[in-house]
């Protein structure tokens, strides 16, 4: 609208130039009487009367001149206001619609069609432009679905876990009843009812773990762990260190020394996850030893207590590593592996939001190092 306003306006200007032009040549031009040399009176006579014949006759094709080109200035000023407009409905106006329908998707109103207007310079571009709306309204189509599909898939597993979770606990809290009375009876028994209650213990507290992420994941699909609550306080380092070391069910875990005395800052659940996810993998992929050591760091100012996860299998390949953190990658090592390729997306997203970090490589083994800030 704005650029044909414009034209509008020159267009006009200059027609009005012209007209002025018109003008000013009618009034300025005209015959003048100029009588050179000598004449008698009778001479003089037919002289003027000539003059004023020539004269006259001047007048009049000036004047019809002058008719002639006003008519004609504004017969092509009608024309050019004429081919403006048709040049404003054909071309500039199917643009000025694109453009607002451009807005409205770019609001997100895909519904609204397109006319597409045959025969003018932009009706290929219209047509483009509309199949391209379509093919986003069906892709934010099938995109809902797919979102509806995987909340109702994890609200489902949420539900089905959570179940024989309930029942695994309860059996504990059975069995734990029943061994703490035979420990009352039977003194001779002792050593080997509290080892069977430190498993049953052991297993109890990891159903109840298992709960209270099922409890998160209920709230929200794969999409939105992003907005799942980490809050990290101040907590002793003991508390990790003896969360590894009742690490049973992942292999042979071997501590290289001694996790520094300290206090940290962690989320217990989030940390247990993450934890629970390297060395797991660990376990699933290499099969072999695990070997953990702990070390005191300082970076950018920081202090952190560094717990490097080290196994001895044949590592991550290449092409796999920089993506391992991916959401939904897994990598050529996992053919045959149960998972969703969300773990290591986990523990790096919990380690970042718990103020800490991540570092991985291959080094004889797949190396994790977790960096937990101090306080």
């Amino acid at each position: 609208m704005k650029s044909i306003r414009n034209i509008t306006i020159i267009f006009t200007f200059i027609t009005l130039i012209c007209l002025g032009v018109i003008i000013f040549i009618f009034y300025n031009n005209g015959l003048s009487t100029v009588i050179l040399g000598n004449y008698t009176d009778e001479e003089l006579v037919v002289y003027r009367k000539i003059w004023g014949d020539i004269n006259q006759n001047f007048e009049v094709g000036r004047r019809n001149l002058f008719i002639g080109s006003v008519v004609t200035w504004a017969l092509m000023t009608l024309m050019g206001y004429l081919f403006i407009t048709l040049f404003y409905f054909v071309e500039i106006r199917p643009i000025s619609e694109l453009e607002r329908h451009a807005a409205n998707i770019a609001k997100g109103d895909l519904d609204a069609e397109i006319p597409i207007r045959r025969g003018t310079l932009f009706s290929g571009f219209t047509e483009s432009f509309d199949l391209m709306r379509e093919e986003l309204k069906d892709s934010r189509k099938r995109e809902i679905e797919a979102w509806k599909a995987k909340k109702e898939l994890v609200a489902d597993l949420s539900h089905d876990i959570k179940t024989p979770v309930a029942t695994i606990q309860a059996t504990c809290e059975v069995m734990d009843m029943k061994l703490r009375k035979k420990l009352k009876d039977k003194n001779e028994e002792a050593t080997e009812i509290n080892d069977t209650i430190e498993k049953i213990g052991s297993i109890s507290a990891k159903a109840g773990t298992i709960s209270e992420i099922m409890d998160n994941v209920f709230q929200l699909t794969m999409e939105e762990q992003g907005r799942v609550d980490v809050n990290p306080v101040e907590e002793s380092s003991e508390v990790i260190e003896q969360y590894l070391r009742n690490l049973h069910d992942f292999g042979n875990i071997i501590f290289e020394n001694e996790m520094p005395s300290c206090l940290l800052l962690f989320d217990k659940l989030r940390m247990e996850q993450v934890i629970d996810n390297v060395v797991g993998n660990s376990n699933k992929y290499a099969g072999t030893n695990i070997y953990i050591r702990f070390s005191d760091m300082e970076e950018q100012g920081n202090r952190y207590v560094k717990i490097t996860i080290r196994d001895k299998g044949p590592g991550v390949s290449p092409d796999d590593l920089p993506l391992l953190t991916e959401k939904y990658f897994r990598g050529k090592g996992s053919e045959g592996k149960n998972g969703y390729g969300i773990g290591m997306y986990l523990v790096k997203n919990y380690m970042e939001r718990q103020c800490g970090g991540l570092e991985y490589y291959n080094d004889n083994g797949f190396v994790v190092e977790l960096l937990i800030r101090k306080v």
